[in-house]
């Protein structure tokens, strides 16, 4: 087991109606002028964006509204909400939705406390970031697992690259949790939450200087809860239980505990932000049809772990290894079919893509400058394959 530093202090407010806690919440932390950021205009319609804001009122807080944010978050978008209340004496940023917003709600705080630094030198890593304004979150669909993590994901219209930024400073202050808000989210963004809950503990999981005991078991355990309880609301859109189990996993798959002591490979997220990014794809279905894809191109590199994958979480009884590790992949990649989402680049987009392989390598190694992956390091000519097989 590597060594390692955990922390992770957000508060958690979990439960139905917390909702109506987030302006206590918002002034315990010091907030007396928020910034609120949303999505598309389904916390309008479902009234959660009304109970925030009234919850706000009944503190007393001052804030504005910003909405808009699109599904795969842009830095532009994030730049022009900087610019245009940097002047406003805004003291807090609070995100009212999933990982878009959230993301950008973080973005924006840090950006905020930093007015006359490009937000994107952030995120290029050409200036590190060494304070932000506070953040709070209000969640409205289980998957990203932003509301308690300390990543912020961000395309660059202009260029069309996707990058993500770790620090302590996306580290929101609370997140409010209330399962009932998902209950009328479409089949579709359901789905792409699961598998976007999944692949945060898989990405883990399947990294190097694995089998750590207590880490291994407690991925094990969350992606059996995952895969039932994704199961139960794709049927069953207002079963609670199963969206009180989802929503509270996808904060455990992404908040660091799952991957202590070992060196996670995100490839598969990696991977999937270029189709993000080049074809506006949402991030679940992204991960759907790169996951099969980037698993049956690596697997022989620890076919023990694939096989005690296949194993411990989908029950497979083959006691050859390399035939238990193949089983646990097409179980998986069923799964996402199951749910209704793509596992091939053609299920998603038919013919548009067939010939971009090399053009979406370029885009994943930023114009072959990096190489991705810790169970196997990836580079231009290996990502290009794991594309083309992907179609």
């Amino acid at each position: 087991m590597n060594k390692f530093e955990f922390w992770s202090p957000t508060k958690v407010i979990f439960g139905a109606d917390t909702v109506k806690a987030t302006g206590k919440e918002v002034k315990e932390f010091g907030g007396t002028n928020v910034l609120v950021f949303y999505g598309s205009g389904s916390a309008v319609k479902s009234g959660v964006l009304d109970m925030v804001t009234k919850s706000l009122e009944a503190e007393g807080i001052k804030y504005s509204c910003v909405g808009g944010v699109q599904i795969n978050p842009l830095a532009e978008f994030a730049q022009k909400a900087i610019d245009d209340h940097k002047d406003k004496g805004i003291d807090f940023v609070l995100g009212v939705g999933g990982g878009s917003v959230i993301d950008t709600a973080k973005a924006v705080a840090f950006g905020l406390a930093n007015p006359d630094v490009p937000l994107w030198d952030f995120f290029t890593q050409k200036v590190e970031v060494k304070k932000g304004l506070p953040v709070g979150t209000v969640l409205t669909i289980a998957a990203a697992g932003s509301e308690t993590s300390m990543s912020s994901v961000l395309t660059n219209q202009a260029t069309g690259i996707k990058r993500g930024l770790n620090t302590f400073f996306n580290r929101p202050k609370f997140a409010i949790m209330d399962p009932v808000l998902t209950y009328t989210l479409p089949d579709r963004h359901t789905a792409c939450g699961v598998v976007d809950i999944l692949m945060h503990t898989l990405d883990r999981y399947f990294g190097r200087d694995t089998n750590n005991a207590v880490t291994d078991e407690l991925a094990e355990a969350l992606m059996r809860v995952i895969l039932e309880n994704g199961k139960i609301v794709m049927e069953k859109p207002r079963d609670y239980k199963a969206r009180a189990e989802l929503m509270w996993a996808g904060s455990l798959s992404h908040n660091g505990l799952m991957g202590l002591g070992q060196v996670p490979d995100m490839s598969a997220h990696q991977l999937g932000h270029v189709l993000s990014s080049e074809y506006d794809m949402p991030h679940g279905e992204s991960l759907s049809i790169m996951w099969p894809a980037w698993a049956k191109y690596v697997y022989k590199d620890d076919i023990p772990r694939f096989a005690k994958y296949a194993r411990t979480v989908w029950g497979v009884t083959n006691t050859d290894d390399e035939a238990a590790a193949l089983e646990g992949i097409e179980a998986t990649t069923e799964y996402f079919r199951k749910i209704t989402m793509p596992v091939t680049m053609s299920e998603a987009l038919g013919d548009e893509c067939k010939d971009d392989a090399e053009v979406l390598a370029d885009y994943c190694t930023f114009h072959k400058t990096r190489t991705i992956g810790s169970l196997r390091v990836l580079d231009f000519d290996a990502i290009k394959e794991i594309y083309q097989s992907a179609f």
